[in-house]
């Protein structure tokens, strides 16, 4: 048994009335017992909507619509960071040209 075995906690979780075993570090057990709550009610949601038929087929669109929801998010992460960035840019420049414009009184 190597130490990532011993730190590892064995969970159950339930997903649309099955139960599946999953191995993690104990410190980040609830973030997997949230993560499989969220996820039982998205599938839930497909699933009791009756337009998608199988657990195969529920649990892929669960899948599409979270990657979708990610990608969407990191995409906003990244367009703000950009914002601020220019932001900060911006402000430097004119900190840097005030600085400039005191130093010539100075001369």
């Amino acid at each position: 048994m190597n130490a990532s075995d011993r730190d590892a906690a064995r969970v159950s979780i339930r997903i649309l009335e099955k139960e599946y075993m999953v191995a993690c570090p104990h410190e980040e057990r609830s973030a997997l017992l949230d993560a499989a709550e969220f996820l039982n009610g998205k599938m839930r949601e497909i699933r009791d909507s009756g337009k998608v038929v199988g657990l195969d087929r529920v649990a892929v669109m669960a899948a599409l619509n979270l990657a979708h929801e990610l990608l969407k998010l990191q995409d906003k992460d990244r367009r703000s960071e950009t914002e601020q960035g220019n932001r900060v840019r911006a402000l430097r420049e004119r900190i840097d040209g005030a600085l400039q414009r005191g130093q010539q009184l100075d001369l």
